[in-house]
């Protein structure tokens, strides 16, 4: 078997969908995306394809993975990983359908039946979030997450420091205690400001609080985790295990959260919830992407037992009318009960996606960038 050619599709809202194709007729999707810099990731994939991967066998995914990450000098980072990551979702996925069997089945077999999903809660006022919280309870989720804040300045103010717990406060009463509710600071809040912030959000019982200080400050990490009964978290904006190895061995963080498409895919994940489970560290994959990414999580989840919750923004409880599954042939390939998603079985990623569909879509504008946020002195503030 060998690879023989490839596309690329940009689609709505802020995606990247790649397609590797063999001479088998057998073909690979996966998503290699950073949001904010889809061109960037488009170009390097088309270079990484076309100058290591052509004419080579898909079926070797630990061969292609170390080839493509090795063969550049300079490695790692967030543009060379994150093409990297599609193109092993895509790899994966053909090797699952040549063998006829979902890409978990291949790394070890399933260790559990359904996975448990976290649903967004966004919003700036505590009343509509508390509303979108109880909607999302009621279409069965039992797991949230939410921002704790909008513009937050290194030294800020008492209101504006109460008015982050108050919100806290508003979600956890309205999802009550039977739900799991995890805090995302965004890399917002300075590190004087997260100490004092984490500590009035223990009586609150969080699932953890999600990078409380930006990556560039993660030696913080440590003395914060080591003095709150909140369970500390990171890693969305970290790109391979070697990024992570530290954090892990000097106790830094309870919770990880990679991303498929960021952290090298498939192959580079799975290592990488074995490093965590041997620190007793859970995973918590992020994935706020397409179906895609989705799949690829989730073969990574249901054969990894360290994995113990599944970020999801396809609004899966609603097949029907979700735009982002359109992009899949059935959009209700993803079977959701009970806050949980049940086990994929097709062959592969376990999706179909619906390729018509994405050259309709490839032919919009989609090269979104990141809103840019301002202090009211006109400094600029992290989003």
């Amino acid at each position: 078997m060998q690879i023989t050619d490839y596309e690329l599709f940009a689609v709505p809202p802020r995606w990247l969908l790649l397609k590797l194709e063999t001479d088998t007729g057998i073909v690979g999707w996966g998503e290699p995306i950073i949001p904010g810099r889809l061109e960037s990731v488009r170009a390097t994939v088309a270079e990484l394809v076309e100058g290591y991967l052509l004419g080579g066998d898909p079926r070797r995914t630990e061969y292609n993975w170390r080839k493509l990450y090795q063969s550049g000098y300079f490695r790692n980072g967030p543009v060379l990983m994150s093409a990297l990551a599609g193109i092993d979702q895509a790899l994966w996925d053909i090797k699952g359908k040549h063998h006829d069997v979902p890409v978990h089945e291949l790394l070890g077999g399933h260790v559990r039946d359904r996975l448990l999903v976290y649903q967004w809660v966004g919003g700036d006022d505590p009343d509509d979030i508390a509303e979108s919280a109880r909607q999302g309870y009621e279409r069965g989720y039992r797991a949230f997450k939410s921002n704790v804040c909008r513009e937050f300045r290194p030294l800020e103010t008492t209101a504006k420091r109460d008015r982050a717990i108050d919100r806290v406060a508003t979600l956890r009463e309205a999802v009550g205690d039977d739900c799991l509710l995890g805090v995302d600071f965004h890399g917002r809040v300075s590190k004087s400001m997260a100490f004092e912030l984490v500590r009035r959000l223990e009586p609150y019982n969080l699932a953890f609080v999600d990078q409380p200080v930006l990556p560039e400050h993660s030696e913080v990490l440590r003395r914060l985790n080591n003095q709150t009964t909140v369970p500390i978290s990171t890693g969305e904006r970290f790109y391979s295990r070697y990024d992570f190895k530290q954090m892990l061995a000097d106790d830094s963080v309870s919770v990880i959260q990679p991303n498929v498409s960021h952290v090298g895919g498939i192959s580079e994940m799975r290592k990488l919830v074995s490093m965590a489970e041997a620190f007793d560290v859970a995973v918590v994959p992020h994935c706020p992407l397409g179906p895609v990414a989705f799949a690829a999580s989730l073969q990574v989840g249901f054969s990894s037992q360290g994995v113990v919750l599944q970020e999801q923004d396809l609004d899966i409880d609603d097949p029907e009318s979700s735009q982002r599954l359109a992009l899949l042939e059935d959009p209700e390939t993803f079977e959701f009960e009970n806050g949980y998603v049940e086990r994929p079985t097709g062959p592969g990623l376990g999706i179909d996606v619906d390729e018509a569909y994405v050259r309709e879509k490839a032919q919009t504008e989609v090269n979104w960038y990141n809103p840019v946020w301002h202090h009211e002195d006109g400094s600029l503030a992290e989003w």
